[in-house]
């Protein structure tokens, strides 16, 4: 993590406008791990549950990360975008990672081109999922980029964020993914599916709760109600080290309620997870507020990795 944060460092030293580093630095290749989670677990359930590598269809499960990674670029190109023409990425105010359009990095109109293209990309990315899923992939693939514009530029400042974290990054990529991954005759979602969407939905907001805990004096300033502005700052902090534990709780039980009898090395696993979680808890607690709380969401972000491939490991565990 250090020597990534080095090498970030180092690039942001000699940006030229609109450069490949300036686009890289933009993209903001850490919260690519948020991405990549929820596709994980999803395709590892279906692999359980659809027979094994002789039924796992490979394609659809790639089409899955792509779409999500490229989401996820768009997303990030979206919130660097509009908070820049609203004057939310102030350098002399902002406490989070430097914002490329803010820093001049990339021009204004260089980033709308750039929102085009990730947004396209994206669609035709998830196109083919309509052979593996049906016509309603396409309303899900509209869904998506139609929220991903409105979460920076409507529902963030109502304090909606976190729900569309758990909708966007949980129930939506776990469940789908395990849906056109599975083999057709087989295609549709288990209870444990569903338990698990919510369990990677709410890992992946504490990765949300960490970043607007950071910001909660400057968001309250500029009229962003995000949940932590409202419930203040203890309770975010007690929301935290709950999202971690109800997260572990959920995944441990579907491996108690698996159907093989020795579900114990699964529930081991996680926790690992467990204790960096309470461990980033109680370090974002005694930091409370200004940049050093950067620390703790790379931290996080680390976290949310474990998170997933330790989930996936245990869900092919049951399956030995």
């Amino acid at each position: 993590m250090a020597e990534e944060r080095d090498i970030l460092n180092a690039m942001e030293q000699n940006v030229k406008t609109n450069s490949l580093n300036a686009w890289i630095l933009a993209a903001r290749p850490k919260t690519l791990t948020g991405a990549s989670v929820p596709v994980m677990i999803g395709a590892a359930m279906a692999y359980v549950d659809g027979g094994g590598w002789s039924a796992f269809q490979w394609l659809p499960a790639l089409l899955c990360f792509l779409f999500a990674f490229v989401m996820q670029i768009d997303a990030n190109f979206v919130n660097d975008y509009f908070d820049c023409l609203k004057g939310n990425d102030d350098s002399d105010t902002r406490l989070g990672p430097r914002r490329a359009c803010s820093e001049g990095w990339i021009t204004l109109s260089a980033m709308r081109k750039g929102l085009v293209i990730t947004t396209l990309l994206a669609c035709i990315i998830g196109l083919p999922l309509v052979y593996y899923g049906g016509w309603e992939m396409i309303i899900v693939g509209v869904l998506c980029v139609a929220f991903c514009f409105l979460y920076t530029t409507k529902l963030s400042y109502l304090g909606l964020g976190d729900v569309l974290v758990l909708v966007f990054f949980g129930t939506v990529p776990v469940c789908l993914t395990y849906y056109v991954v599975m083999p057709k005759a087989l295609q549709g979602i288990t209870w444990q599916v569903v338990v698990a969407s919510i369990a990677c939905g709410l890992v992946i907001d504490t990765l949300l709760v960490v970043n607007n805990y950071r910001d909660r004096d400057n968001d309250k300033l500029v009229g962003k109600n995000t949940l932590i502005v409202r419930i203040g700052e203890k309770r975010a902090e007690q929301l935290y080290a709950v999202l971690g534990l109800l997260a572990c709780s959920l995944m441990w039980g579907i491996f108690i309620f698996s159907d093989t009898d020795k579900p114990q090395l699964s529930i081991c696993l996680l926790f690992f997870y467990f204790q960096l979680h309470i461990t980033t808890a109680n370090k974002m607690k005694k930091i409370k507020q200004g940049k050093a709380l950067n620390k703790v969401l790379g931290l996080t972000a680390r976290n949310m990795f474990v998170f997933g491939l330790l989930t996936t490991v245990g869900i092919l565990i049951l399956n030995r």
